[in-house]
């Protein structure tokens, strides 16, 4: 791994709802379970299955709002509140996430449930995870050098980072040099996390992370210069990297990120 400069935090992600639009604080907190707030509910459909904005893209344009407090959940699509009610949770369920884990939660039907059913055209039912509905760790760094990289190899001038869906991002190193930190702890801002496994796309990451729709091959372009790599997965095409919380703390834009 070789680092150009100090490194920084340049965008931070969070959605209450796993699949929707994203929220970008200028600070989180963060403890083993994730960043607080983050990915507290998915969507699943009438098999129980999770579903990802891979199977359907009418979610990524609606924004979900949580108070944590009053346990209001508010559902937008830009200005107009489409949703907005008590969450009241319903019986247990186990939920497959890409029958590789299985997450635990609650029902919690209200009126959301129609206005997602609606966007993806067939019957969805949201659930309030018992922790986070995170995928393999609850954390995840991504580099800006790996995305100006998959730019360059995909022919355009920003392929945009946030398709990516990613938790952290940073610049002041080369391209992917994330992937050399398996193992090892980052200090980021007073947090310390520890880097783990690749997080091997899918083909959600080919949506436009404002209007869902497909508009760059990305799996075809990461394939292109980077082949096909192992993960927890298997095989598949590797982009960002895992992590989990060892001090947790306050992580904002801005905190320099140090390798320990």
């Amino acid at each position: 791994m070789v680092q150009l400069m100090s490194m920084h935090v340049t965008r931070l992600s969070v959605t209450p709802i796993k699949g929707l639009a994203l929220h970008h604080p200028a600070s989180i907190e963060v403890d083993e379970t994730g960043a607080i707030g983050d990915r507290l509910f998915y969507l699943v459909d009438d098999d129980d299955v999770l579903v990802s904005i891979s199977r359907t893209g009418g979610l990524v344009g609606l924004l979900a709002d949580y108070d944590a407090d009053a346990s209001v959940l508010t559902i937008r699509d830009g200005s107009d509140v489409l949703a907005q009610a008590r969450v009241e949770l319903g019986r247990a369920l186990e939920a497959d996430f890409f029958s590789f884990r299985q997450v635990q939660g609650r029902l919690a039907p209200g009126p959301w449930d129609d206005v997602f059913s609606a966007r993806a055209g067939r019957s969805l039912r949201l659930v309030r995870a018992d922790e986070t509905g995170h995928d393999v760790e609850p954390l995840t760094l991504l580099g800006d050098a790996s995305t100006a990289r998959l730019s360059e190899a995909a022919g355009v001038d920003d392929a945009d980072g946030r398709r990516f869906r990613m938790l952290i991002e940073f610049d002041g190193a080369t391209a992917h040099a994330e992937d050399d930190w398996a193992g090892r702890q980052v200090r980021i801002g007073d947090v310390i996390v520890e880097v783990g496994d690749a997080v091997q796309r899918c083909a959600g990451t080919t949506r436009n992370p404002r209007t869902g729709d497909i508009d760059l091959r990305t799996l075809t372009f990461i394939g292109s210069y980077r082949g096909r790599q192992e993960s927890v997965f298997g095989l598949g095409f590797n982009f960002g990297v895992y992590a989990r919380c060892v001090t947790p703390g306050t992580i904002s834009v801005g905190d320099e990120l140090t390798l320990i």
